[in-house]
């Protein structure tokens, strides 16, 4: 088995033939202008569909953050708003401390 893969390593190739066998045109083993134009069609198309994917995913993306953000601003709005209605709901509790002192004008209002 060894002697086989050594005699298969060490034989030397034949020679590549530098004509084309008889019966064989250029035309039939190369590509040609039509193949170069077809692969630089291919090569831009897909340039330009990757340009717009990206632009699409980054605007989905920015869509997204902004309505993380429309979402979070609306809670702390209904936040603030609940705060309120609790204080017109109970107003000598919002009007008062928790040691039952009469809050002062622009004074925040203790935490439950």
């Amino acid at each position: 088995m060894h002697f086989l893969l050594l005699s298969l390593a060490t034989t030397p190739t034949p020679l590549p033939t530098p004509t084309l066998r008889d019966g064989i045109s250029e035309d039939q083993v190369t590509p040609g202008l039509l193949g170069f134009i077809m692969t630089a069609f291919f090569v831009v198309a897909t340039a330009l569909l990757i340009v717009d994917m990206v632009r699409r995913i980054r605007r989905v993306r920015y869509r997204a953050q902004v309505e993380e953000e429309r979402l979070a601003a609306a809670a702390a709005a209904d936040v603030e708003a609940a705060d309120a209605q609790e204080g017109l709901d109970n107003p000598r509790h919002a009007a008062t401390d928790s040691n039952g002192d009469a809050a002062g004008p622009g004074l925040p209002r203790p935490r439950d």
